[in-house]
């Protein structure tokens, strides 16, 4: 079903399988004796332990594929990403791969070399070099994906939408050994509503430092470790958690495709109650066309529980467009 990203042609695309290019992915790698030691110092969730990926394979599972935050000192995510751990060869050094949005890529890389010093490790932002590819597949449809040299691949976790379970794999490759690939539209609005449906966050440029990681529910999709050692802002994110301090979190929701609404439904734009012009209970985190519904938006959205609670949330200002809110796929952590 999925063709080598190496290949020109794309597969003929339908909601129950796909492949087509991510232009708003990039990857950060990092590599080096001391790779490891400098992201467990960095990242909210722990690195230690993963298991080798070769190339050509596919990390999956939580021993080799994990979510990871990054936050400022005050506890605010400055990025999100996937990661796992990738070497050249067999007896090569540790090289981590981080699946990232393009738009923070560079930042990141850069804010992480910050921390290098004389540790034995390179931090290279790779998204001008690889091209990162995204496929689905329902287990009716499954077939492996082919496996070619050099491809750095991780699989997401499923998706349960419209009574059908997804498998998510992200690839990425280097551009000097593939043709130029085109977007698979139809693929494409699939993947963005499956990362939706996922309640799983991303964080983009639009919604850098927005949130402590709580706030959009990192904990309960298995993004921070509140056993490991220390990294920006690890304070404020536990005592976030142990003293109940949240009081906003991620909600999926969705709302009528008007015109209005697609040029508001966009990460970063903000929420709010009715009759509250200036003070906005939330943001879009997140969101995408429903691919079976074309009069139909769904998002991923940060807001106040008490602003749930209270009546309609509206999308970009208090008169704007109402969403509807829906359940999210998992419990929320309790500790």
């Amino acid at each position: 079903m999925t063709p080598r990203p190496e290949n020109k042609q794309m597969p003929s695309t339908s909601l129950t399988h796909g492949f087509t290019p991510l232009n708003d992915w990039g990857l950060i790698l990092v590599e080096g004796p001391d790779a490891a030691t400098l992201l467990q110092s960095q990242l909210s969730n722990s690195v230690l332990g993963l298991k080798r990926t070769p190339l050509g394979g596919i990390a999956q599972g939580s021993d080799s594929v994990r979510l990871v935050g990054y936050c400022n000192p005050k506890g605010r995510l400055l990025a999100s990403a996937w990661i796992g751990l990738f070497p050249e060869s067999i007896d090569a050094e540790d090289r981590f791969a981080l699946f990232i949005s393009k738009d923070i890529a560079a930042s990141t890389a850069k804010r992480l070399s910050m921390y290098v010093l004389r540790s034995k490790v390179k931090v290279l932002d790779a998204s001008s070099e690889w091209e990162v590819f995204g496929s689905y597949q329902t287990e009716e449809d499954e077939e492996s994906i082919t496996q070619h040299q050099g491809t750095i691949s991780l699989r997401m976790p499923d998706v349960l939408t419209e009574n059908q379970s997804f498998k998510r794999t992200l690839i990425a490759q280097k551009k000097s050994e593939i043709s130029q690939s085109s977007i698979d539209e139809s693929a494409l609005k699939q993947w963005n509503s499956l990362e939706v449906f996922s309640a799983i966050p991303r964080i983009v440029l639009a919604t850098q430092e927005q949130f402590v990681p709580q706030m959009i529910n990192f904990e309960s999709v298995a993004g921070v470790d509140f056993k490991k050692g220390c990294y920006p802002g690890q304070e404020i994110v536990a005592r976030s958690q142990y003293r109940g301090a949240v009081k906003r979190r991620l909600q999926l929701a969705h709302s009528s495709s008007s015109a209005s609404a697609l040029e508001l439904a966009k990460p970063g734009v903000e929420l709010f109650q009715p009759g509250d012009a200036d003070q906005p209970c939330g943001l879009v985190v997140l969101a995408a066309i429903n691919p079976e519904h074309t009069d139909r938006i769904d998002l991923q959205i940060e807001c106040k529980l008490d602003a749930l609670e209270a009546g309609e949330i509206h999308l970009g200002t208090s008169d704007g467009p109402v969403l509807k809110i829906d359940l999210l796929p998992y419990p929320l952590l309790e500790i």
